[in-house]
This record gives C-alpha cells, structure tokens and sequence, in this order.
C-alpha cells in the first residue's frame, strides 16, 4: 500500500463530501479546532449539552472527544455521545489532554476507555504512557516523558484497545498494533502555539468521517498538520513569531494539496 496514495484519496473525500465532526472539546482551543475542520474542507459543530449531544452525534461523520477542560456537565455528555455514536457506527477519537495530571483527568479517561470504544486515541508521550498504565511525571498538560520506546508503548496499547494509537512529538507514532506509520513532518514551533495538539485531533477526526480506515486517517491528520508547520514556518521572516505563524498555518491547511504531499511527505510505513 502506498500510504501517501491513500492520504491523497482521502483529502480529495474531504474536499469532496465536507464531512459534519462533531467535537465535545476545551474552550481554550474550540475555536481554532473549529477553524481548522474548516480549513481542511469539512464541516464542524461544537455542542456538548446533554440534552442534544445524541440527536447531534446522529447527524455526524466523527465525534471528538478532547478531555482539556474538564466540569462533570461535559464528562457526562462525553459519556452519552460517545455510547451513541458506538449504536450507530459513527467513529470516535480521543484526545486524553492532561491524563495523570489530575485524578479527574485520569478517572474521566479511565471511564470513557470503559464505556466507549474508540477508532483512534491521540496523545503526547506523557499521556500515552498514563493510558497504557506506565509510571511518567506530569507538567500540566505538557508532555515531559522521553519518545524512547514509542512504538513498542503504542502497539501494546493498540492491541489491547483494539484501536489506532498515534504518540506526537518530534517524530509521530501512528499504529493499530500490526500496521504502523512513522512521521517525520513538522517543525518544533508547533509545540509553542497552544492547540496545535487538538487541532492535530480534529485533523484526524475530519479524515475519520470520509474513511473507514482508521490508521489512514491517523496518518492524514498528522502528516497535514506537520507539512503545513514546516510552510508556516519556512515563510517567517526574521521579525515574525508565533502569531504570524498561528495564521499561516491555517492558510497552510486551506491550501493544503496532494503536491504537498507527494513533495513532503516523510512517512515510513510497516
């Protein structure tokens, strides 16, 4: 399989079908996770009320479910849509953000792991690691835990849930625990511009909602997000930051492009 040939077959889906990604998320990045489902060509809606969350997620492509802001309002929604979207065969992703930094976070992941199955799990080292019950220290909702040994961590877990497991950092581990995908887009800038790991998520979740392939639509969301922060970047001129950055990275994944991927894409798979 030529896995570039087949994120190019789903971005042309995306275009093509404007998939509906339903998101339970955080407020600190809602609106840019909005903004990025847009940019890519799908369709986004934000609702987390739990009188309306199973008659939305009825409508959906995907759901994602980012566990950064936690209340017990939104916990129970997340339980309810994602039980629903499993009735109707709708994939769900899960984005564990803080995991271990809390005992809610940690409870809250360990509940939803149980009551709702998951096409694709995405998470930094620190996160993965607190999921797949390995001892790591914890900085908030950044990741401190070194990469060594990502792809063994990632198998095993995706093994035993059944799932897609993708670990971001300096190089992304994507596998369903057979297959697997290494990635080596993206630049370091992208860690200092808040969101850019839920984004990364809603990425994928607009992938899920025109394949039926898990893995591939892993890898789609990670490698369009890596290729449009090495544009961004690469465009900076020597009096520009973060800011500049953050914006050309959404006109990056507007005009996103099979050229892009076939120039770019550095991906090993197995």
């Amino acid at each position: 399989m030529n896995i570039i040939d087949e994120v190019i077959n789903s971005l042309r889906e995306v275009k093509e079908k404007s998939p509906l990604v339903h998101h339970i998320t955080n407020y600190v990045t809602v609106n840019d996770c909005a903004n990025i489902v847009l940019a890519l060509g799908g369709s986004p809606v934000m609702a987390d009320d739990i009188k309306e969350v199973e008659e939305m997620v009825s409508f959906a492509s995907a759901l994602v479910i980012n566990i950064g802001t936690l209340n017990e309002r939104t916990i129970n929604s997340m339980i309810k849509a994602g039980i629903r979207a499993n009735e109707l065969n709708i994939p769900v992703i899960l984005d564990p953000v803080g995991v271990g930094a809390t005992a809610l976070r940690t409870e809250t992941a360990k509940v939803l792991l149980e009551k709702v199955k998951f096409a694709v799990i995405r998470g930094n080292m620190s996160e993965i690691k607190i999921i797949a019950g390995i001892d790591v220290v914890i900085k908030g909702v950044d990741s401190v835990a070194s990469d060594e040994g990502a792809l063994a961590i990632a198998q095993n877990l995706a093994r035993r849930l059944s799932t897609v497991v993708v670990i971001t950092g300096a190089r992304d581990t994507i596998t369903d625990g057979k297959r697997y995908c290494l990635v080596d887009n993206g630049h370091k800038i992208l860690s200092m511009v808040t969101g850019t790991g839920c984004m990364s998520t809603s990425l994928i979740g607009t992938y899920m909602g025109v394949t039926q392939d898990s893995l591939i639509a892993a890898v789609a969301g990670i490698i369009t997000m890596g290729i449009a922060g090495e544009k961004s970047y690469e465009s900076l001129k020597e009096d520009e930051g973060i800011g500049t950055f953050k914006g050309r990275l959404f006109d990056n994944i507007y005009n996103f492009s099979e050229k892009d991927l076939k120039s770019r894409g550095k991906v090993t798979y197995e």
